[in-house]
Parts: structure tokens; sequence; C-alpha cells
């Protein structure tokens, strides 16, 4: 026992360093977020972050996306704890039967203007859990969907570029994918 701890010890972790984003495109595309989000609600981008039931693959990158490599914050943009203070609603993994009626109450909860991004391909379609039993399927069949981000996960990048994309729609609610 001894010998495997000094070994370990020694040798340090066993881990590969992550890929690091370009800084110039993160930097443009979150400031582009932020000046769009401002022009649109006067302010900073609030968002409440919903696992309605998915495998957390999907949630590792949403928090990725306010790790240091990222740092959502420093351009305005950040999570709240309560859906009373958010103005988007980010939805991961499909609706599962027990998380309806919480997903439609959070959602009620949320003063307008509201916006609901459905992240990852179980969002969008139930995914690999479309036919169990104790899921009703896709969140838009709980709540309305303004924005689908597709992938399995998908990227912090992608997620920027959603939000992004979520803002730049000029007028009225339109639905997208992104």
């Amino acid at each position: 026992m001894l010998r495997t701890l000094a070994k370990t010890i020694l040798k340090g972790p066993v881990t590969i360093t992550a890929p690091k984003p370009s800084d110039e495109a993160l930097a443009e595309l979150a400031k582009r977020v932020d000046g769009a989000a401002k022009v649109k609600l006067g302010r900073s981008l609030s968002i409440r972050e919903v696992d309605a039931g998915s495998c957390n693959g999907c949630e590792l990158e949403v928090h990725a996306i306010n790790n240091a490599i990222y740092d959502l914050e420093r351009f305005g943009i950040h999570f709240v704890a309560s859906p009373r203070h958010a103005d988007v609603l980010l939805v991961t993994g499909p609706v599962t039967t027990n998380m309806s009626e919480a997903l439609k109450r959070t959602y009620d909860a949320t003063p307008d203007p509201k916006w609901v991004v459905a992240v990852g391909d179980c969002a969008f379609d139930g995914g690999v859990f479309a036919e169990s039993y104790a899921v009703v399927g896709a969140v838009s069949k709980v709540v309305p969907v303004d924005l689908h981000i597709r992938g399995c996960p998908p990227t912090p990048m992608k997620l920027l570029e959603g939000l992004l994309a979520l803002l730049s729609v000029n007028e009225g609610k339109a639905k997208k994918s992104v």
C-alpha cells in the first residue's frame, strides 16, 4: 500500500491537457453575446440551467463555459439560482415524467421576456431515451422552445454561438436550431 501511494505521489496525475480555445475567437464571440444582450434586454444576460433528466454530458459542457478557460462571467453573462431572476432557461436532457411538472413551474416562474434553449440531442428529440416509459420526450413537448443547440454534447463554443443566435433574432420568438 505504501509503495503504491509513494509511486502515485512521485509520478503525479495522469491527465492530458485540455485543448485551448482561440482566445481571440472566444473574446469576440462573448463580446457579441454581451452586446446583443444589452441591446435586447438593456442589461447582461441571466441564465438558469435546468436538468430535465439527462445523462450529465451536456451539464459538463454547460459548466465548462463558466470555468477558467471560457470564464463567461467576465462578459457579464451569469448563471442564477432562481428562475425569477433568469432571462434564459437552458434545459438539458429529455424531460422525464418526474421533471415535467417542475419544468412547467420553472417556465411559469421565469419573467417575460424569457427564452428557452434546449441543449443537446436528447433535449431536441429525446435521444437514446426517447422510447423509455419514464420519459415524456423532447423539451418542446412540455414548454415552448426558442432555440435548439444540437450535439451530444454540444461544445462550449457552440453554446456561446447558440446564445448569440438567440439574442440576434430581431423581433418576436423564432424557433431555430444550431
